[in-house]
């Protein structure tokens, strides 16, 4: 079968995704370049709450019960001249929990589709260990919506399914299974999952093992999954604050570019396993919502006729448009780790106008923003400092640039504006030569750190941070 099971070129890279779509009316959800300015952030708080209060019902509460983000991907629309469609087909998509319990509600989104989202079949269960199709005899469940097995989804909205009855432990693979009926394009999706996934011909949704047509590495029309109840083999209280979830916002790097695929060696997968390990906490969800290319400030603004036009639309709405949606909707969000900036530093003349070339204090007053937001809801916030670039084959780096990384990374470790600080640059930095990467750590671009490098950073977490 066509496999496209290896780790997708960053999209920085600028990859070529084919001839040019049909068009389907995607500028109606466009967003256009916003630069942070004094003043604003109210109202792109309000823009973003707004789209976010068009999902239905919320996740907590429901039944009486609460509950807790266990997975979670933040969505992006895809450039014009990306063709993915699915037509009569199921998406069988593997996802791994960070906290368990005993029911849970998946999430489907249709945030960028211009036309209703049509939805056969959904169904889950626990995926058999290893990178295949098959699901753990006995846990296949259906999953429903008001009652019902099928789902239209409008554009621009997200829907929490009802709860299912499952086990759902710590740490554990599960498989969705998402029937389309009818020819659907793939408008809303995170792009770099570094999980297989697959694609398989009719709906064999509730096939325990299913025959793909091609595989691929993205998440399509699936944003979250919440968990209720203790996990199974766990002590119910187990854990101070045990019942919350911790969101990593930031670009590819909380993603997890240049991880192994299907290993969930991402830096906030690693987090999730220390406080269960460490801190005794399994009812703990870490939520990535993380984007590869995301800058803080502005949305994705290629130079037009550029290569990265056919990839930039990738890179999602700017940190602080899309913070409430990603981050302040989450289910039992109560805390969150800010890692963004470098897309900010290193976009401008190469994948947006070098017009767009960012000061520390417009980076300061991005950071600012997303404090606001974070405390007015009762949120707790910290700031990661970002990582060196020095050598990096991207050509990120600046002198110039690299002093705004100084100025800003100073900031975040000595202002107090953050309610905590994580140290990810002298985590990963070479002590030799502190703006590169440290060898070891680098996956060989100078930008973006290896499984190692992952596990230093989330050594480098402070856990008393999230009590």
């Amino acid at each position: 079968m066509p496999d496209e099971a290896t780790p997708p070129p960053d999209p920085r890279h600028g990859p070529s995704r084919g001839p040019s779509r049909r068009s389907l009316g995607r500028a109606a959800v466009a967003v256009a370049a916003t630069p942070v300015l004094a003043g604003t952030w109210q109202a792109l708080t309000a823009t973003a709450a707004s789209a976010a209060e068009t999902d239905g019902a919320a996740a907590d509460g429901a039944q009486g019960r609460a509950w807790t983000g266990t997975w979670a991907a933040a969505e992006t629309t895809a450039p014009a001249s990306d063709t993915t469609a699915f037509a009569d087909q199921t998406l069988r998509q593997v996802v791994h929990t960070s906290a368990g319990g005993r029911a849970l509600r998946i999430r489907l989104t249709n945030r960028y589709g211009t036309e209703p989202l049509v939805v056969g079949e959904v169904r889950v269960a626990r995926s058999v260990p290893g990178d295949g199709t098959a699901v753990v005899p006995g846990t296949d469940r259906a999953v429903r919506f008001g009652g019902r097995t099928s789902v239209t989804l409008a554009p621009g909205t997200r829907r929490w399914s009802d709860p299912v009855s499952l086990d759902v432990p710590t740490a554990a693979d599960l498989a969705v299974s998402v029937y389309l009926p009818q020819a659907t394009p793939a408008d809303t999706v995170h792009r770099s999952a570094f999980q297989r996934n697959y694609v398989a011909a009719g709906n064999v949704a509730a096939k325990p093992a299913v025959e793909p047509v091609r595989s691929v590495t993205s998440w399509y029309f699936l944003a979250g999954i919440a968990v209720t109840g203790a996990a199974p083999g766990s002590d119910a209280g187990a854990g101070t604050g045990s019942r919350q979830a911790i969101v990593a916002f930031g670009d590819s790097i909380t993603d997890g570019s240049a991880t192994t695929v299907g290993a969930n060696r991402r830096w906030p997968d690693v987090l999730a396993r220390r406080l269960r390990d460490e801190a005794g906490r399994p009812g703990t969800g870490v939520l990535n919502a993380g984007i590869g290319g995301n800058r803080l400030l502005r949305d994705p603004n290629p130079p037009p006729g550029s290569n990265a036009e056919r990839y930039a639309p990738f890179f999602g709405e700017a940190g602080i448009r899309r913070f409430a949606r990603d981050v302040l909707d989450q289910p039992a969000a109560r805390h969150v780790v800010v890692l963004l900036g470098i897309n900010d530093l290193g976009h401008p003349g190469r994948d947006a106008p070098r017009d767009e070339e960012v000061t520390a204090a417009d980076l300061i007053n991005g950071h600012r923003s997303l404090i606001r937001q974070a405390h007015a809801r009762g949120l707790r916030i910290h700031g990661a400092t970002v990582l060196p670039v020095e050598g990096d084959d991207l050509g990120f780096y600046t002198p110039e640039r690299e002093e705004v990384r100084q100025t800003v990374n100073d900031w975040i470790r000595t202002a107090g504006e953050y309610d905590g600080t994580v140290d990810f640059d002298a985590a990963t930095r070479d002590p030799a030569h502190p703006s590169r990467l440290l060898a070891a750590y680098d996956s060989g671009d100078g930008l973006h750190p290896n499984d190692a490098g992952m596990e230093a950073m989330a050594a480098s977490i402070p856990l008393r941070l999230f009590t």
